[in-house]
């Protein structure tokens, strides 16, 4: 039984995120699930390499099928995308991988980015891609406080409440803050985050970029080890799921 390894993109408004769901709540995995089973009839389980939450989205999504059918990967892919269509989500590669590989566990690292639209007018493209804040945001600063984040640390702060990692403990490789045009765009690397980390985080940051909050505040909320220490949760359509690493790459 082969094993086919995915890159995935979607846009993840109106979805219930990654994971599946109840009955009648639709998820990117099961929109992937049903339209392999459209392709060959064949009912499978798709693993992703990170759980996204409603309203994310992703543009390198990493995930892997067990299949009965050996199907060309090509094949696979153009199958797939075919039955995916007209929902914003498409394979961009598919592959086949050994038996024990594994989009999660064999995954040593993720990066997500998140954008700001840092202007008066709302987005009238990027809608329900960007968190729209209608005021200027100091990147410096903002980059200043990320460097606090840096590091192997407990973030119990910046963790949600219904997180189930069975530890606070994270080590932030990169946690990057640049200016392009009228966003901020916020770029976060780790071997693997808590639940709503990256947008706690930059909840946290743009008070350091609105001049509400220093650094040394954000190095009080980090050591608090206390949610309610640390800024508020940025929204979801901010955020995208870039890629992940494995060892073999």
């Amino acid at each position: 039984m082969p094993r086919y390894r995915m890159i995935v993109e979607y846009e993840g408004t109106g979805y219930s995120g990654w994971q599946r769901q109840q009955a009648g709540v639709l998820s990117i995995q099961e929109a992937i699930e049903r339209a392999i089973l459209a392709s060959g009839q064949e009912e499978a389980t798709v693993h992703a390499c990170g759980r996204t939450d409603a309203g994310v989205h992703a543009r390198g999504q990493v995930a892997h099928v067990t299949l009965a059918k050996n199907w060309p990967p090509f094949k696979l892919m153009e199958a797939v995308n075919f039955h995916l269509k007209p929902q914003p989500i498409a394979l961009l590669d598919v592959s086949i991988v050994p038996d024990d590989w594994h989009a999660r566990f064999s995954c040593i690292g993720r990066w997500y980015r998140y954008r700001i639209l840092c202007r008066r007018a709302p987005p009238a493209l990027d809608k329900g891609r960007v968190w729209s804040v209608g005021y200027k945001l100091d990147p410096n600063a903002m980059q200043a406080g990320a460097d606090r984040l840096l590091g192997r640390h407990d973030f119990t702060s910046f963790r949600a409440s219904l997180c189930q990692a069975d530890s606070p403990i994270r080590t932030l490789d990169r946690l990057e803050v640049r200016a392009v045009e009228d966003e901020i765009q916020i770029t976060a690397a780790a071997r693997s985050f808590l639940h709503h980390q990256v947008r706690n985080m930059v909840g946290t940051l743009a008070l350091v970029g609105q001049g509400k909050w220093t650094p040394d505040d954000v190095t009080r909320a980090l050591e608090a080890r206390d949610r309610s220490a640390a800024g508020p949760t940025a929204p979801a359509e901010g955020l995208y799921f870039m890629g992940a690493v494995y060892p073999e790459e």
